[in-house]
């Protein structure tokens, strides 16, 4: 079967790089603002679509290992707040600690990689 191109990766890619390149120069200080900010949520987009189902597995991985039970991401997420909540977990804040750092890191590749790589 013949793959469709170009694939939505590309076409969100060429998006933002439109609106940078050649949009955003051509407007006035409010108006390439806008872009800028259309251009970033973009390659936002672009990132979860590359990185966002690895970054969720990872996630998914260190929170039933910290847990000790299975689930879904949401589940297990809902899971470790009552268990903060109520308490049950205190004597293991660094496992959560760590988790919570790792996850907040994965996150960042999407949102913002520049934050991760200067605490590289």
């Amino acid at each position: 079967m013949p793959s469709d191109r170009p694939t939505a990766d590309e076409l969100i890619a060429s998006a933002a790089e439109y609106l940078a390149v050649n949009v955003r120069p051509a407007l006035d200080a409010h108006g390439a603002f806008e872009a800028l900010i259309a251009s970033n949520l973009l390659a936002i987009a672009l990132r979860e679509l590359e990185l966002g189902p690895e970054l969720r597995a990872a996630d998914e991985h260190d929170l039933a290992g910290l847990l000790g039970r299975k689930g879904s991401l949401e589940e297990l997420e809902a899971h470790l707040a009552d268990q903060i909540r109520e308490g049950d977990i205190d004597d293991r804040w660094g496992q959560v600690l760590a988790a919570l750092r790792a996850s907040a890191r994965r996150h960042l590749r999407i949102a913002n990689p520049e934050y991760v790589r200067l605490e590289d």
